[in-house]
């Protein structure tokens, strides 16, 4: 029973291995074939990027702090 349960799984890893091999392969060649492709669009993937940082870095620009029109701590109603 443990020689079955062992047998399986040096077959998962000897698989695992292959395939990690075949995958760093293949990603070797589709970025050295696209790479002029992935560059040229590079630049508009930064331009992309800046308002999805807008929204989730700035963080509101500090709204908690007032609510309702008033500053908090402020006696006026």
């Amino acid at each position: 029973m443990e020689t079955q349960h062992h047998s399986q799984r040096n077959k998962n890893t000897r698989f695992n291995l292959a395939l990690i091999g075949f995958l760093l392969i293949a990603a070797f060649f589709l970025f050295s074939e696209h790479r002029a492709h992935f560059f040229g669009v590079l630049p508009f993937l930064f331009l992309l990027a800046c308002p999805f940082l807008h929204m989730f870095m700035h963080g509101g620009h500090g709204e908690g702090s007032e609510k309702g029109g008033r500053v908090e701590g402020s006696t006026e109603k």
